[in-house]
């Protein structure tokens, strides 16, 4: 069985913790996650001042390449930039053509609206950011909701579930309950 793959959608305000914990929770089950930044710089500072090294550019990552997953973490300064991005509103449309898994937590729905991707399905965010995309999709009040290939989650402290919900949809609950346990994830059942 070939390994899954995914690509971390990287931009310049991107909430840290979301991205390196999501990456972190799908690396540990096998996912090949690639992180690619959003720009020229291979280095993204993040919405806490953190500095993180991006595998590839998002223009090197995508030549040629599709991926299981396309993941986008938060943070309202990277949601913007991603909200922004042509490329990466080619990148999430093909996705949706190719009926491959879209992930996107915190503020980053907003660029699914703002690119008009999977509009009509259920998801969450942030919960202040309720209001921008209510009208484009179904705002539900949990964590982590799943809507057919979207799945979203709303904020930091959901980053793990958020990612065990992306490893139970790729390869299924079993690996997600083991990934669980050893990280002493109690919350996820």
């Amino acid at each position: 069985m070939a390994k899954k793959t995914g690509l971390l959608l990287l931009a310049e305000g991107a909430e840290e913790m979301e991205a390196v914990i999501t990456v972190d929770v799908l690396r540990r089950a096998g996912v090949l996650v690639t992180v690619a930044s959003v720009g020229n710089s291979n280095i993204v500072t993040c919405s806490r001042g953190v500095k993180i090294q991006s595998d590839e550019t998002l223009s090197d990552a995508t030549k040629g390449k599709t991926y299981d997953v396309v993941i986008l973490p938060g943070g309202l300064g990277g949601s913007e930039a991603l909200a922004k991005s042509e490329e990466v509103g080619g990148i999430l449309k093909d996705q949706l053509k190719g009926d491959r898994l879209i992930a996107a937590i915190c503020a980053a729905p907003t660029a699914l609206k703002a690119h008009g991707i999977a509009e009509g399905k259920k998801i969450t965010c942030y919960p202040s950011m309720k209001d921008k995309v209510e009208g484009a999709y179904t705002w539900v009040d949990e964590k982590v909701v799943i809507d057919g290939k979207l799945i979203t989650s709303q904020g930091p402290a959901t980053a793990y579930l958020f990612g065990l919900a992306i490893i139970e949809t790729l390869i299924g609950k079993k690996e997600a309950l083991t990934v669980a346990k050893g990280m002493l994830c109690g919350d996820y059942k």
